[in-house]
């Protein structure tokens, strides 16, 4: 039985050799993800993984590179998800600006503080993306095309 996949954009932030996470409320537990949604109609992925960063963590990002893109079944949901994950840099942070629902805070923390909490990750993704990013894994956002007619209007 084929499932479907949600597809997913997703930022990985390092500064200062730490790691910008956000604690979220999922069926009544506090997880740690990276700043990560949905991709929406009628944007990049590039614009959705922006879009999500600043709404979960009210921080400006710009990705930098594209990091990998990883799929995910959870065993307990009928479906899985197809996740873009780019590196990006924090350029401002707007402290005043709400979160998103369910987002109880952002949170930077260090591999190793990362590590620690390995029960509270969202997912296998969680620590992935930190991990290639330590590995240096890195590929150019050029691979990344879109070809749809709303998209091809964009000055």
């Amino acid at each position: 039985m084929a499932s479907a996949h949600h597809i997913t954009v997703a930022c990985v932030v390092e500064r200062d050799g730490r790691f910008l996470f956000v604690e979220e409320q999922v069926n009544e537990h506090l997880v740690l993800n990276q700043p990560s949604g949905h991709w929406e109609p009628g944007e990049t992925l590039i614009e959705g993984a922006v879009r999500e960063a600043l709404e979960e963590t009210g921080w400006d990002v710009r990705p930098t590179a594209l990091l990998g893109i990883y799929e995910y079944e959870p065993p307990e949901l009928g479906y899985g998800f197809l996740r873009f994950a780019f590196l990006a840099e924090a350029l401002q942070h707007h402290p005043e600006r709400p979160l998103d629902d369910g987002i109880a805070r952002a949170i930077w923390l260090t591999p190793d503080e990362l590590r620690a909490a390995a029960a509270r990750h969202r997912s296998p993704m969680v620590q992935r993306g930190v991990e290639d990013t330590l590995a240096g894994q890195r590929f150019p956002l050029t691979m990344l095309t879109h070809l749809s007619p709303a998209l091809l209007r964009k000055p």
